[in-house]
Order: structure tokens, then C-alpha cells, then sequence
């Protein structure tokens, strides 16, 4: 439902999912971050019911999957581009250095695909340059790729602009809308249904639906046959108290 979202965790070496935390309010994935070690979230939420001194658009750091802020800050509204993790616990760190966390924590960077950029992909050779102006890198159709482990494809992604709104049109993460393919020497092979993709360490490939669909791809595979699919389309709100470990460092 579009009042909700939902936070779980998707451990690939199992390949099992943990459903956990509901909120009643909007995460903005695409401003979030998971600790190097993945056991903490840092996440950018809006929730306009929120009473607390922080106000209804905040940062906060919680225990994977559930959302107990166990340190939060308030932000100057939905426009905060978020936080990621560092390695380097004194590298860029913009916050309280007195969190009991082995990794430092930064404001992210104004460009396109962040996340996906830390994470090992880069831009293409085709891609557009950013426009003179443009503040918020809103603009341009950036691509973006990454090359498959052990492998010989090429995960690919444009952005086709933004859709309106928090999430807008076509499910668009954020408001952007993105079009996914693989490329080969020889092919290239749309990925129309896919939401978000990214390779594993083993050169599986993680593919979020439009549908509601997690799944892990054969290496070689179109997901006609996927190794692992969870359906989260059919999971209903369901908000509890998160458990103690969840609640303190």
C-alpha cells in the first residue's frame, strides 16, 4: 500500500528473507544505506504523523530490519540526499563521532545513482555530462554499468527522468524512472519488468520486480527459472514493537 513501507532483510549467502519493521510513511531507498557489516540501516524517512522534536522528515540509524531509531537527526525536508556509511571510521564523518558503530557515516553526494556508484558502477562513455545549473543532477538520462563478476555481461541502467511525486508513475523509486538491460558482445537483452537490479559477489543477478518480486537469477539465466523468489506483493502492513536486541546498540 502506498501509505506504508515495509523494511526486511535479504540474506543472498542463505537466501532467505527476514520480513521486520512497518511504518506508516515514506523511506526513501535511494537515500538509505546498510552498514559494511549489514547489521545497521541508516535510513531517510518522511512520516507527516510524526510527533517527535525531529519533525516529520529525519535521518535515523536503526538495527537491520527493523526501524528503532537508536540515533536520529531531523533534515530540512524531503530534498536531503541522505547518508551512506564509510569504511574509514574518521573518513568524512559528518555526524556524532561518538556513535558505537566500526564505520564512519556521511552526507551523500547531489548525483544520480549514488548508491549504485559506491557500489562499483560507473558511468558509461554515451552517457550525458551534467548540465550547467542543475543542482540537483535532475536534467540529464545518466547510464550507468557494471561488469559481471566472474562473468562476461554488462548490467546496465538509465535514468528516464523524473516521474512526480515520492514515488510518482510506473513504481519509480524516489520519483526517478529507470530502464534496465544486459549487454553482451553480441546482444542486448531488455529487462522491462525489472525495478532495480545488481550483481552478487558470485555474478548472480539480484533483481527486484515491478511486480513485488525478489529474486536471484542462474548466472547464465534470463529469470525465467530464478534460484530465489520472494513475493512481497502479497505481504499485508503489519507494525509491531520491534524486539529488545533491536532496541540498544
Amino acid at each position: 500500500p502506498t501509505d506504508w513501507s515495509h523494511v526486511g532483510r535479504w540474506d543472498l549467502v542463505k537466501r532467505r528473507y527476514e520480513s521486520g519493521a512497518w511504518l506508516k510513511g515514506r523511506i526513501f531507498p535511494r537515500r538509505c544505506d546498510l552498514s559494511p557489516d549489514g547489521r545497521f540501516l541508516c535510513y531517510f524517512a518522511h512520516k507527516p504523523s510524526a510527533t517527535w522534536e525531529l519533525g516529520e522528515a529525519y535521518v535515523a540509524l536503526s538495527k537491520l530490519p527493523w526501524l528503532t531509531a537508536l540515533y536520529a537527526f531531523s533534515t530540512c525536508g524531503t530534498w536531503t540526499r541522505g547518508y551512506h556509511f564509510t569504511e574509514d571510521r574518521d573518513s568524512g564523518n559528518l555526524v556524532d563521532e561518538s556513535l558505537p558503530i566500526p564505520c564512519g557515516l556521511s552526507s551523500s553526494p547531489v548525483v544520480q545513482f549514488a548508491n549504485e556508484r559506491r557500489r562499483g558502477w560507473s558511468e558509461t562513455a554515451d552517457s550525458p555530462q551534467p548540465v550547467p545549473g542543475d543542482t540537483w543532477d535532475e536534467h540529464r538520462n545518466v547510464r550507468i554499468q557494471k561488469r559481471q563478476p566472474r562473468g562476461d555481461r554488462l548490467l546496465c541502467v538509465e535514468s528516464l527522468g523524473r516521474a512526480g511525486g515520492e514515488f510518482g508513475v510506473d513504481q519509480a523509486v524516489d520519483g526517478l524512472r529507470v530502464n534496465y538491460w544486459l549487454e553482451t558482445d553480441d546482444n542486448i537483452q531488455p529487462l522491462t519488468d525489472v525495478q532495480w537490479a545488481d550483481w552478487d559477489r558470485e555474478g548472480h543477478l539480484l533483481v527486484a520486480t515491478r511486480s513485488g518480486k525478489l529474486q536471484i537469477w542462474n548466472r547464465d539465466g534470463d529469470g525465467s527459472d530464478p534460484l530465489f523468489e520472494e513475493d512481497l506483493s502479497l505481504f499485508k502492513p503489519n507494525p509491531g514493537p520491534a524486539p529488545a536486541w533491536a532496541e540498544r546498540w
